[in-house]
């Protein structure tokens, strides 16, 4: 990749973003940055082709933000929406609001930005339009009712985003796009953001745009080899859970975690596997709330857990579906993408449970590490590698993806791909060396801890997660706005109980852990005890001082005793 020659100084950015774009940490713009917002702020349309995870969000965020400010200076009294953001899926939408909070946390009074994606009554979101905020994010479908409704104007709309262009029409939006076009006025900016230039990108061009620029950046669609990591590791289903079994309970892989598997039933069975033996996950698939979805994928991104076991349902057919007619009535969001778009924070490792059906699918899972130019020291994959024959540490993002045999043809589609963009003559993957027979303990336990998982189990323990999450985004909704501190403690990956549970498979025994380990996984322990004792003792502080507002906000006249008037 290129280096970026201008700063984000010197592209005649507003003090207050350049303040927020510190507080976020960035030291410098990526490529897309550096060569799409000067063009952005001079008004051209554009078309920015760039791979996942480059920071194409704030290459538009950034120049909207600036000319909303330049014209709030000059207009004082308007109010009125500037900028129209279109977004695929609900948790891309919440995604960008929430990025455009982070960089309008210094002009907050000047720059209104509402998320309009969720699927509530419209009632509810009237009045957050009525406003009339500077910018507006939300699915074409969303957008489109709005505007039928007279909720809001886009008469003087300086600015349209469709981010993930080349989706937009593969979730079915090509005619509430058509119809959006037709409340746009007569002169505006547009911009088309995508990874890929497919022919519905090309669709969306000729609608929308006018002499545009193209950006299509010189980078390849993976992160370089320097910063990301392939392994590839031969293995049928059951030897498949024995592996990811020890690289968590023997601490092998640390750090944020994303498991990757081809249906919602795998979901289930892993997280119902892993919790036989104590370890926490949380799971995300088109069927739970859009609200639920991206609560999880919040919490994710603030540290509360460190793994999720995600169902990459985009290029899965009928076929991956049971026939009957009970299942068939499963209701799915179509506004749903995992590998796309979502921006996971600081994730270190990308395990593909189940090897993506499709080239695009396997550059965009692993894309959601190694993201953007954030430091090395961000990538804690630690692995120990003296028991793989090595002797070092690997500290960068990490992509490992387990084949059985039917699935080595499209391993080998893969490696031609991304074999075009690089000069050098070199397998991409290497041979992720996991010796099972060192862990022929661990196998035993994790084989009839796989075929405790029935279909039975499964389907219960889908029924409950539903039904769990649905009373937390419906029931609890008016709780959780007059209690927010309170749904910080929601967690999603709590036990669902639908497998029995049995407290010995949660420890290693000493004899089970391998000779070559015991040192490293000692280490670790007392690591994790210090860890938790910090913990505790943070909590215990958290809770005094919890009590001690309560006493204040007790209701003093309790307890008074009347006496009644006396006599004279």
């Amino acid at each position: 990749m290129e280096e970026s020659n201008i700063n984000f100084h010197e592209m005649n950015i507003d003090d207050r973003i350049l303040k927020a774009i510190a507080n976020n940490g960035w030291t410098e713009p990526t490529l897309v940055q550096e060569r799409g917002i000067p063009l952005l702020l001079e008004g051209k349309d554009m078309l920015v082709r760039a791979r996942t995870g480059s920071g194409k969000t704030a290459a538009f965020v950034i120049p909207i933000i600036q000319k909303i400010l330049e014209f709030k200076e000059i207009n004082s009294v308007s109010y009125c929406t500037r900028a129209l953001i279109l977004a695929p899926s609900k948790e891309l939408c919440n995604q960008i609001y929430k990025n455009i909070l982070q960089l309008t946390i210094k002009c907050s009074r000047e720059v209104k930005c509402v998320d309009i994606s969720a699927q509530i009554d419209m009632k509810e979101q009237r009045p957050l339009l009525i406003t009339n905020p500077d910018i507006i994010v939300g699915t074409p479908a969303r957008i489109l009712l709005h505007l039928q409704a007279n909720n809001f104007s886009l008469d003087k709309l300086q600015t349209i985003v469709v981010d993930e262009a080349d989706l937009v029409f593969s979730f079915g939006y090509e005619e509430e796009v058509n119809e959006v076009v037709k409340y746009l006025p007569k002169t505006y900016q547009a911009v088309l953001a995508s990874a890929t230039l497919s022919e519905d990108v090309l669709k969306l061009k000729k609608l929308l745009l006018k002499n545009a620029v193209l950006l299509k950046l010189q980078e390849p669609d993976l992160a370089p080899l320097s910063q990301l990591s392939h392994y590839k590791l031969n293995a049928e289903e059951e030897d498949k859970a024995v592996i990811l079994y020890c690289c968590f309970k023997l601490n092998l892989v640390k750090g944020k975690t994303i498991v990757f598997v081809n249906t919602v039933d795998k979901c289930y069975k892993l997280k119902l596997f892993l919790e036989q033996f104590g370890i926490h996950t949380c799971v995300l698939n088109s069927e739970l709330p859009a609200s639920c979805r991206c609560h999880t994928i919040l919490q994710f991104n603030n540290n509360t857990y460190d793994i999720i076991i995600a169902s990459d349902e985009k290029f899965l057919d009928e076929e991956h579906e049971p026939s009957s007619n009970k299942t068939s009535k499963r209701k799915h969001d179509k506004e749903f993408s995992i590998a796309r778009g979502i921006d996971f924070q600081f994730v270190s490792v990308v395990i593909n449970f189940d090897f993506p059906l499709d080239i695009y699918s396997y550059i965009h899972r692993v894309g959601r590490t190694a993201r953007g130019k954030n430091k090395v020291k961000h990538f804690c994959f630690f692995l120990l590698l003296t028991f793989f024959n090595c002797s070092m540490y690997f500290i960068k993002g990490t992509a490992i993806s387990f084949l059985n045999i039917r699935e080595q043809n499209l391993l080998k589609d893969v490696e031609d791909y991304i074999k075009q963009g690089i000069s050098e003559k070199k397998d991409i993957f290497q041979i992720f060396n996991f010796k099972l027979e060192e862990v022929e303990g661990f196998r035993y336990r994790a084989k009839d801890a796989w075929r405790a998982v029935t279909k039975i189990a499964v389907r219960e323990a889908r029924l409950k997660e539903i039904k769990y999450e649905m009373l937390n985004s419906k029931k609890l909704k008016r709780y959780f706005q007059d209690n927010p501190r309170d749904l910080l403690s929601l967690r999603h990956d709590k036990a669902l109980h639908t497998v029995k549970l049995q407290d010995h498979m949660s420890d290693v025994p000493d004899y089970m852990v391998p000779a070559s380990l015991k040192e490293f996984v000692k280490d670790q322990e007392e690591r994790n005890k210090d860890t938790k004792k910090k913990d505790r003792d943070y909590y215990k502080k958290k809770l005094v001082g919890y009590k001690k507002h309560q006493t204040k906000k007790r209701n003093h006249l309790v307890g008074m005793e009347y006496t009644g008037l006396k006599k004279t």
